[in-house]
């Protein structure tokens, strides 16, 4: 498929998340063979060192938000576009009795309704590939961090072993459309995500603009083969 517009792609992502919402985070466990969880778990222990409350963006059904008050009690409010996903992981809050430290909200990760300066930490995973506007959302990710504030930003990216990369791509694009299509319904949701995994930013222009948007000490470190990524910065 064509990777949608930029003028597009906020609508399209929305309805796109919206229709997977049921089953998105048993399929992000399953396709993955449950290695996301490790995954979350590096991502949020970034933050372990700056006490304070946590800005995740793109929160989707809230696990990374989850995560994040796990490892130690703090605020943390979970941003999204998409209110069916949000509404879907505060049910799951006010089962497990977690709501106190987490506040949803839906709104736009690249015109933040926050005021500058708020948060000690920030957060993404799997997000940052879904924004129209990749350093505008960037650049208001910053503004609302403090100074010293540290980001986390967990995105997927593309293997470059020469032998693992061939089987990770034919999973990408021939089993993972079709499998996970199957179960959640909506097989073009899951072409867009092999697609955009495909056409998203090498780790260095990730790393560019993280830099042009204000972060200094970038850095990124490529997890379980280089199928995903770590970045982090921090606010001077």
């Amino acid at each position: 498929m064509t990777l949608p517009a930029e003028e597009t792609k906020k609508e399209f992502v929305q309805q796109k998340f919206a229709s997977v919402t049921p089953k998105y985070d048993f399929l992000n466990s399953l396709l993955s063979l449950y290695i996301d969880r490790y995954w979350r778990v590096r991502t949020a222990a970034l933050l372990d060192g700056r006490p304070g409350p946590v800005l995740d963006l793109c929160a989707g059904t809230l696990p990374l938000s989850r995560e994040v008050v796990r490892r130690k009690e703090r605020k943390v409010l979970a941003l999204d576009f998409c209110f069916d996903m949000l509404e879907y992981g505060r049910e799951r809050l006010d089962k497990a009795g977690e709501r106190k430290n987490i506040m949803p909200v839906c709104g736009d990760g690249e015109a933040l309704p926050l005021p500058s300066e708020t948060f000690t930490g920030f957060t993404v995973a799997f997000g940052i590939r879904n924004l129209a506007n990749l350093p505008r959302g960037l650049a208001e990710v910053h503004r609302v961090l403090r100074p010293g504030g540290v980001a986390a930003v967990l995105e997927f990216s593309r293997p470059s072993l020469p032998v693992f990369s061939q089987f990770y791509r034919f999973y990408l694009h021939r089993v993972l459309p079709v499998l996970a299509g199957m179960i959640s319904g909506d097989r073009e949701a899951y072409k867009y995500l092999a697609d955009s995994i495909e056409g998203f930013y090498s780790q260095e222009e990730v790393c560019s603009m993280m830099k042009d948007a204000g972060f200094t000490d970038v850095s990124f470190t490529p997890l379980t083969f280089g199928i995903v990524t770590l970045y982090s910065g921090t606010k001077q």
